[in-house]
């Protein structure tokens, strides 16, 4: 289990409590121990935030009175077992972050939900390809509104035409999303609900790192 924890994503608060990335559990524990971040932990209602000696405390007393998270994820050491946080605070960067999305294939995929554009089914990611709606030789550029994801299938039969040149339609018109998709997808699984107290949608733009 603790490997699979390990991967889980933990988001990062600058100083200000202010969104600016995702990390795995692997290196939010680095961040810890170098003290450089703190954890936050909201329950009842209240904000706690702890060192990692402390926040190893709380997870024993936790383990120890059956009060863990029912979605809570445990690290062994070779001492103690520790709770995986969900969210950490950075003590000395306080900068905002870029609050444009990067285009790439994982966020792409992830803003339309590894579905085909075409034909509507999900695939796998590594059976979806980046289609240009205006292909490039038709002077269409690599822009959030001129990508979508296609399977291998409606890619072919498209080519190099245009969506009406081919007879084919869109599910839905491509868009630049104003904030990172991975977010979004993410915050949906209960695991990750907390999450959703510093993430304002309309406003903030999470980058991956």
């Amino acid at each position: 289990m603790s490997g699979a924890a390990l991967q889980s994503s933990v988001l990062v608060l600058n100083r200000s409590f202010v969104p600016v990335h995702l990390v795995t559990a692997r290196r939010a524990f680095g961040m810890l121990f170098k003290a450089i971040a703190e954890v936050v932990f909201i329950e009842d209602g209240r904000l706690g935030l702890y060192d990692l000696h402390s926040w190893q405390e709380i997870s024993a007393f936790k383990r120890q009175n059956g009060l863990a998270e029912k979605n809570a994820e445990w690290v062994s050491t070779v001492s103690y077992d520790i709770q995986v946080p969900r969210i950490i605070r950075l003590l000395f960067y306080n900068r905002f972050p870029d609050r444009r999305v990067s285009l790439n294939r994982r966020n792409l995929f992830a803003r339309d939900e590894n579905r085909c554009q075409y034909c509507g089914s999900r695939f796998p990611s590594t059976e979806l390809s980046v289609d240009h709606v205006v292909p490039l030789s038709l002077g269409g550029e690599t822009t959030w509104g001129n990508v979508v994801c296609a399977c291998t299938e409606c890619n072919k039969r498209k080519g190099g035409r245009t969506p009406r040149q081919a007879g084919m339609a869109l599910i839905k018109p491509p868009f630049e999303p104003r904030v990172n998709p991975m977010i979004r997808l993410k915050v949906r699984r209960q695991k990750y609900y907390s999450w959703r107290q510093f993430l304002d949608e309309a406003y903030w733009s999470v980058t991956l790192t």
